[in-house]
Formats: structure tokens, sequence, C-alpha cells
């Protein structure tokens, strides 16, 4: 059987931590491109192939898959106009860069997996404007999708707020709800698309090895809740009140444009998941956050 070998660009981070890790368990060989040499070699040792510059990988080089999750943090620093820029070109300058490198190779990889978000829909409340986020995940899948001109197999992972131990989506919401501080954002109703990091995982490495996939891809639980519901469920599962609501002026007051990531509502179904009989190992959020924060 023919052993994977695998490319992935932004495999430090919290996602690609965990995708690498999986993989290796697998035995898969996995080529790790990154700025943060010291970072990956510290989380996995030497059993990854660590490159800090596209060149110094030769055009001989064979890769079934490239994993493409590289990108500044999008919630680390308030979005100023170089922020904004700097989100930007870590994303798609980058990504016309790594397509560069793709059309030297004597051998092009099967399939280019993207990672996107669901912040490139449209938000349910605001549909007539299209906002910082969803351009960058428009602009973004654009530039991957040019891979397609080599006759790679391109995959959009249009990825929803994410759950697991150590980083994600609680990373920042956690220690205000174990204070017994938490509560809902704005008036509560603006929908979560949420998903396990497992069940990301899994679906990753499901795209990965099923040629059939193609095209937008939606990395979600099946059951997307109000953000009234998440913060109650939340609280449940560590046992504290919540009572406390941060109305929407003082959100957008406190973070400004940034605010559109916790206020925007988006309830996305992961129809070609459900369709292709995928499954889900966290399908309900009670579960889900049982696991996690079980963890912490």
């Amino acid at each position: 059987m023919h052993k994977k070998h695998i490319l992935i660009t932004g495999g430090t981070g919290f996602l690609g931590t965990a995708l690498i890790k999986h993989w290796l368990i697998k035995d898969y060989d996995i080529t790790l491109l990154t700025r943060s040499a010291n970072t990956a070699t510290s989380l996995f040792g030497l059993s990854v192939h660590v490159v800090e510059h596209l060149d110094s990988l030769p055009k001989d080089s064979y890769f079934d898959a490239v994993v493409n999750l590289a990108g500044a943090p999008i919630f680390a620093k308030p979005w100023s106009q170089a922020r904004k820029q700097l989100l930007r070109d870590s994303r798609i300058a980058f990504t016309h860069q790594l397509l560069s490198f793709l059309s030297q190779l004597h051998t092009k990889p099967e399939v280019l997996i993207n990672g996107s978000a669901i912040g490139v829909y449209a938000d349910e409340n605001h549909s007539d404007s299209v906002s910082f986020s969803q351009q960058l995940c428009l602009d973004w899948e654009q530039a991957a999708l040019q891979a397609e001109k080599m006759h790679m197999r391109v995959c959009l992972l249009r990825t929803g707020l994410v759950l697991g131990t150590g980083g994600g989506l609680l990373k920042n919401m956690l220690p205000a709800f174990k204070l017994g501080l938490g509560g809902q954002l704005g008036n509560g109703q603006q929908w979560m698309s949420w998903i396990h990091r497992d069940d990301w995982v899994a679906i990753v490495d499901e795209l990965v090895n099923h040629s059939h996939w193609q095209g937008a891809i939606d990395a979600t639980a099946p059951n997307p809740v109000t953000n009234s519901e998440f913060s109650r469920t939340l609280a449940k599962n560590l046992q504290r009140p919540c009572l406390v609501k941060t109305p929407a002026w003082i959100l957008k007051l406190v973070l400004g444009e940034m605010s559109e990531l916790v206020l925007a509502s988006q309830r996305i179904i992961p129809s070609a998941l459900l369709d292709a009989k995928f499954t889900f190992k966290f399908s309900d959020l009670a579960s889900a956050l049982q696991d996690v924060v079980g963890k912490h």
C-alpha cells in the first residue's frame, strides 16, 4: 500500500497540530512548511520534515496532498488597516506563492485542501453587504481554485467555530465562564455553527483519501445552536451560572469591526458530509463540550 506524503502549511496552529499528530499515528510522511521551526520541533520532534522556505524543497519532491492552513490568527489583534493587510497577505498572497511552487513540481499533488471558514457566507441578518471576513474567505478560495488549472482536485474547507482543548473558540471564553461571568453575546439569537476538533481532523483525512470530494465542503457539526443556547450549555457543563449579557454595542465598542466574528449569524448544515454518510463523533453540543471542558 502506498504511503501518503503530505505537505502542510500552518501546521503548528490549533488545527494543524492535531491533524499532523493524527497522521503521524497513521505513519504518513509529513513535510511541514513553517516559519516557526523551533515550535515545530518542540511539537513533533524529528518525526516531521520541517522546511522554512518553499525554495528549499527540490522540484522532484512528491506529495499526494497539500493542506494549506497558513494564515495569521484572525482574532489575535484588532483589525487595523495594517493588520487587515497582514491577514490577507498571509492567506491570499501566500496561496499564490504556494501554487507557483506547485506548478514547478515535476509531479503535481493529487489534491489541494485549502482552509477557509463559514465566514464566506453572508450574515443572515446583514446579507446586503460583504464583511471583511467574508471578502477574505472569498478571495482566499479564488486563489486556491487556480490549482484546478494544474488538474489538481481542490477542496475548499469551510470550517465553523472549532471546539477543542488548548485553543479554538473556547480559549477566550472559558476564563469568564469558569468565574461565573459568562453569558450570551448581543441578543443571543445569532446562530453558531460549531465543530469538534476531532471531527474536523477526520473530515480532512476523508478529503485526502477519497477522490470524489471537490469544491466547497462545510466542516461544521450537523446541529448548530444559537449563541444563547451555546452559552447556557457551556455554563451548565462548568456548573456555573449564565447570567451576564454583553450588549452588541459594547462588543462593537471593544472589538470594533472584529465584533462581526461574534455577532454574525450563520446557520450552516454540512449537507455534503451528511449526504456522504460521514459519521460525526460529536454531533450535539452537549457531548462535544463535555469532552472538551472535561479535559481542561
